[in-house]
């Protein structure tokens, strides 16, 4: 009895056989996925196999036959390419916004997509350091309320923390309650952001998904964005967020940067290749940028010393002029 009714998911067993125990450079025959669907109560001949293969080449499978390095069969196209494995697993072991926790799982069931031989080979990837992810578990069950949240036009409650020092000189983590309306989420600076506002303010905030709790979706109907950027109906996350530096909000101003070209590459790694060069000489060049005028571009500015030089605005020219006075008062 066992074996007839196993007859019916022969097929599907088949295809997981040809996953796990196959790949170009280790085909299997025939008899191996005998042995392998004896091993799972289910009875089956060699000649009924070839048959199963091409019914499952005939459904759309990339099943391929080989000669070489011996007869058999092996699972051609996947769902994630050996590559593209190694890619997305590497990505999430070095995500901090992502717990160790969570990393093993997901890296676990990656890992379950390739054959086992590639599998083994994977063994020596990137080193989980825990001391840099987050210890949020929560962050899944976050995400999925303001994924809620955005189809339904809705805001949503949390508590978000921020980290401070006790009185014993301990790193503690203060929370306070919010209640916005989410716009989108983006991956920037290694770190997940929402993008949102509060009722009471007319601007944007962005905070840290792996620093909120709790997070619960309400019956408060989501603020429309062209209340608080008027002129825009729908929210660009894209265009906005490429205009920003470490996250920080700022007003968006037309900025000219005077650089050196030794520079050149890490400017076009920061803004793309598309920025409106206006003047080049024989060690310089000047281009021009809207971004937000904030901390984190003025950081980004000093951080290059005399290779950048604002040229306007005035304003911008005043912050950097400002952040070099108070760095040289600490040395004085």
């Amino acid at each position: 009895m066992a074996s007839r009714s196993g007859q019916k998911i022969k097929l599907f067993h088949i295809v997981d056989i040809l996953r796990e125990y196959s790949d170009d450079a280790h085909p299997i025959n025939a008899t191996e996925i005998c042995e392998k669907l004896a091993a799972l109560g289910i009875t089956a001949e060699r000649k009924a196999i070839y048959s199963d293969i091409e019914c499952l080449i005939n459904y759309g499978y990339d099943i391929i036959k080989t000669h070489t390095p011996k007869n058999g069969f092996f699972l051609g196209e996947r769902e994630f390419e050996l590559p593209e494995i190694y890619l997305l697993a590497d990505a999430v072991k070095t995500a901090k916004f992502i717990s160790p926790k969570k990393s093993r799982k997901l890296v676990s069931k990656l890992e379950n997509m390739l054959s086992v031989y590639n599998r083994t080979e994977k063994k020596y990837g990137v080193y989980i350091d825990n001391n840099v992810k987050t210890k949020n578990e929560d962050i899944f069950y976050s995400i999925d309320t303001i994924c809620e949240a955005l189809r339904a036009k809705k805001q949503i409650y949390f508590k978000y923390g921020i980290r401070a020092l006790s009185s014993d000189r301990r790193i503690v983590t203060e929370y306070k309650t919010h209640t916005v309306t989410p716009f989108a989420m983006t991956w920037q600076d290694d770190h997940y952001y929402l993008i949102c506002n509060k009722d009471k303010y007319d601007n944007l905030m962005h905070l840290r998904i792996d620093r909120m709790k709790s997070v619960a979706l309400t019956d408060i109907p989501a603020r429309p964005i062209n209340e608080i950027m008027p002129g825009i109906d729908s929210f660009d996350v894209g265009d906005y967020t490429k205009r920003l530096f470490g996250m920080f909000s700022g007003d968006m101003m037309e900025v000219e940067l005077i650089c050196s070209k030794k520079i050149l590459e890490r400017i076009t790694d920061r803004f793309g290749e598309d920025i409106f060069i206006r003047n080049v000489t024989d060690e310089t060049f000047t281009f021009s940028q809207k971004v937000a005028v904030s901390v984190a571009l003025v950081t980004f500015i000093t951080n290059y010393g005399k290779d950048i030089k604002v040229k306007s605005p005035e304003i911008l020219k005043q912050m950097v002029k400002d952040r070099a006075k108070e760095i040289l008062e600490i040395y004085e």
